[in-house]
C-alpha cells in the first residue's frame, strides 16, 4: 500500500468515526445520549435496552407498575435534577432509581407518565444548539420512542398542555415525591387536585417492584459486589505500603471504576484508629499508626446496581489481643446472623437476635457491666440496625417494613459492628475502636447466597495475605525455611 493510499484510508476512518458511523458502514449509528447496543456493543447485547437489562424487562416493570395503580389514575415520575456545585459546574449525574427502573434512561431533563389509558408518555428534553456544544447530544422524542420504547413522546414544551389535561381527568395522582419539580408541582391543575388529598407517592408501589430482584438484576448485583471485593482486597495490600485514609479511598475508587464500575455508591468510609468508630466518617484525611485498625465501608454502582461492603484490619499485618477479641465478637455475629437468612425471616428478626448475641458477648468481655443501664450503654456502642435492602438505591426500597418477611430475590446487608469513641468509660484498650464486618446476601429460594463471599474476614486469613505478600513485586512471596 502506497503512502498515500495510506494517507486517504486514515482520512475515511477518522471521518467516520468523526460523523458517528462506522468504518464502511452506511448506517448512521444514532447518539442517544447514553450507551446503546449500537454504539457500544462492548456494553450492551442486542435487545438490551440498559447493559444487562433487555428492552422486554423494562416494558414487563411497566406492565407490573399499571398492575399496581388504581383505575383512572396516572404516575408521574421525574427524572433527576442536575445538581450544580458551583454556577456551571455540576456534580456527577446519578439517574433517579425509579425513573431509570420504568425508562431506562439515565439523563436529566425528563418526565414520565404512566396510566392505563396512555400506557408510558415520555416528556423530552429539547436541547438547544448551545446545549449540545457544551454537554452533548441527548436524547429527544425519537430516541424516546426509538431506545427506550415509550408508547408516546412529546417535547416538554408541551408538558403543560398534555398533563393538565391528564391531571383533571385522573382520580388519584401518583408521584414520585423525592424528585417531584416545579416542572408540573406548580401547574394549576396539579395544586388542585393536591389540595383535593388525591396525590400521594408512588414509591409504594415502585418498591414494592423493585424490592425483589429478577434473575438479570440479580446478576448486576453478583458483579457489583465482585467488583467491590478484588477493589477492597487490592486497597488491603495498598495499606501496607501507604496507610492514609485518603489514599485508601483513592485506591478503592481507582480498583473499582478500573474493573467497569461506573462510580462508587457512596463516599467511601475510610475510618483509621478512632475515626473508625464514627459510624459514617467522611474526612479520609488521617495517617493510620501502627497498632491501630482501618474500617473501610465501601460500595459501587455497576450499571445501576449498588454494592457495599465492610472490612476491618490492621493495615501493620498484626491484630492487637483486645482488637482480636472484639473482631471475633463481631465476626461471629455476622456469620450466626447470615445463617439466618432465609425466606420467612425478617430483618427486624436478625437484628433482635444480633442485639442478644452483641450484647451478651459485650459482657463477657467486660466493656458492659452488668446493670440495668446496659441496654442503653449497647445502643450507644451499636447504633445501627443489622442491615437494610440493597438494589438501585444503598438504602434500597425504604417503604418496605424491615418487618416484612423475605422472599427469594430480596437482597440485604449484614453489618454487626461495634463503635467505641476514645472518651467511652471502658478500660484503655478497647477505647477509639470501631470494627464492622459487612457482607450482602441474596435470599435463595433454600436459604441465601453471600454476594461478597469472595472478600476474607476470617483473622488468620488477613494476616496471612498482609504478612506474605510483597508490595515490590505485587503477589505472595515464596517463604521458604532458608529464607527465615
Amino acid at each position: 500500500m502506497t503512502p498515500f493510499l495510506t494517507r486517504r484510508l486514515l482520512q475515511r476512518i477518522i471521518s467516520n468515526k468523526a460523523n458517528g458511523s462506522r468504518t464502511y458502514c452506511s448506517k448512521q449509528i444514532i447518539d442517544a445520549g447514553q450507551p446503546t447496543a449500537a454504539s457500544h456493543p462492548e456494553l450492551l447485547k442486542e435487545g438490551e435496552m440498559t447493559p444487562g437489562i433487555t428492552c422486554d424487562e423494562y416494558i414487563s416493570r411497566r406492565k407490573r407498575l399499571l398492575e399496581l395503580l388504581p383505575e383512572k389514575s396516572i404516575a408521574i415520575i421525574a427524572a433527576a435534577p442536575v445538581k450544580m456545585m458551583t454556577d456551571v459546574v455540576p456534580y456527577t449525574y446519578r439517574q433517579d432509581a425509579d425513573y431509570l427502573y420504568i425508562t431506562g434512561c439515565q439523563q436529566p431533563g425528563g418526565v414520565a407518565v404512566l396510566s392505563h389509558d396512555i400506557g408510558l408518555c415520555m416528556f423530552m428534553p429539547e436541547p438547544t444548539l448551545q446545549d449540545i456544544t457544551w454537554e452533548g447530544n441527548t436524547a429527544g422524542i425519537n430516541e424516546a420512542i426509538e431506545i427506550f420504547k415509550a408508547d408516546q413522546a412529546i417535547p416538554m414544551s408541551k408538558l403543560r398542555q398534555v398533563l393538565s389535561g391528564l391531571l383533571e381527568r385522573s382520580s388519584e395522582v401518583f408521584h414520585n415525591v423525592k424528585t417531584a419539580t416545579k416542572t408540573y408541582v406548580d401547574f394549576e391543575s396539579f395544586q388542585k387536585i393536591s389540595n383535593e388529598k388525591k396525590v400521594k407517592d408512588l414509591s409504594k408501589y415502585t418498591h414494592e417492584l423493585r424490592w425483589l430482584k429478577s434473575p438479570a438484576e440479580t446478576e448486576l448485583m453478583r458483579k457489583a459486589a465482585s467488583i467491590a471485593c478484588q477493589a477492597q482486597l487490592q486497597t488491603m495490600f495498598h495499606s501496607k505500603t501507604y496507610p492514609h485514609e485518603g489514599m485508601m479511598a483513592a485506591k478503592v475508587e481507582y480498583e473499582c471504576k478500573m474493573r467497569g464500575a461506573q462510580r462508587m455508591a457512596f463516599n467511601p468510609v475510610v475510618g483509621g484508629g478512632p475515626n473508625g468508630s464514627v459510624v459514617h466518617y467522611s474526612r479520609n484525611d488521617r495517617k493510620v499508626s501502627d497498632g491501630e485498625l482501618v474500617l473501610m465501608d465501601i460500595g459501587c454502582e455497576f450499571h445501576g446496581y449498588l454494592s457495599d461492603m465492610t472490612r476491618t484490619w490492621p493495615p501493620f499485618g498484626r491484630f492487637l489481643p483486645a482488637h482480636a477479641e472484639l473482631y471475633d465478637l463481631i465476626l461471629e455475629t455476622n456469620k450466626e446472623c447470615i445463617k439466618l437468612c432465609k425466606p420467612g425471616i425478617s430483618i427486624r428478626q436478625i437484628h433482635e437476635c444480633s442485639i442478644q448475641r452483641l450484647f451478651n458477648g459485650l459482657r463477657e468481655i467486660g466493656i458492659l457491666k452488668n446493670k440495668p443501664s446496659s441496654y442503653k450503654t449497647y445502643h450507644q456502642l451499636n447504633p445501627t440496625n443489622i442491615g437494610h435492602y440493597l438494589g438501585m438505591d444503598v438504602h434500597d426500597c425504604s417503604t418496605i417494613s424491615t418487618d416484612r418477611a423475605l422472599q427469594p430475590g430480596a437482597v440485604i446487608t449484614i453489618e454487626p459492628g461495634v463503635y467505641i469513641p476514645s472518651t467511652f468509660n471502658v478500660p484503655e484498650r478497647y477505647q477509639g475502636v470501631g470494627i464492622r464486618i459487612e457482607d450482602e446476601v441474596l435470599i435463595t429460594d433454600n436459604g441465601y447466597e453471600v454476594l461478597t463471599g469472595s472478600m476474607p474476614k476470617e483473622i488468620n486469613h488477613i494476616e496471612s495475605m498482609l504478612n506474605d505478600y510483597c508490595p515490590q513485586t505485587g503477589s505472595d512471596c515464596i517463604r521458604t525455611a532458608a529464607s527465615n
